[in-house]
């Protein structure tokens, strides 16, 4: 399974939701997620890919960590990984 289907069904799964509604440029917001969910969103893509999301990453202007849309999760996890290969 891919990093972005891993995701979108971590996602899926924390907001009550099928995988097929979770669309790559969907925002949390339109998903209905709110500040806990986010948080559980987190704790659960840490534990599978064994990686640290920045404490910082709901806030944009203080983060690399883009949460803006799934995609954009996505993007920002597979860094976290490739960073961890070098």
């Amino acid at each position: 399974m891919s990093v972005a289907d891993t995701i979108i069904e971590i996602v899926a799964e924390q907001a009550f939701l099928k995988p097929k509604d979770v669309k790559p440029t969907a925002t949390l917001e339109e998903l209905g997620i709110d500040s806990m969910t986010l948080v559980e969103c987190i704790f659960a893509i840490e534990e599978t890919f064994d990686v640290q999301v920045p404490f910082n990453a709901n806030d944009p202007e203080a983060s690399q960590f883009d949460i803006s849309t799934i995609q954009t999760i996505v993007h920002a996890v597979e860094g976290l990984i490739a960073a961890q290969k070098v």
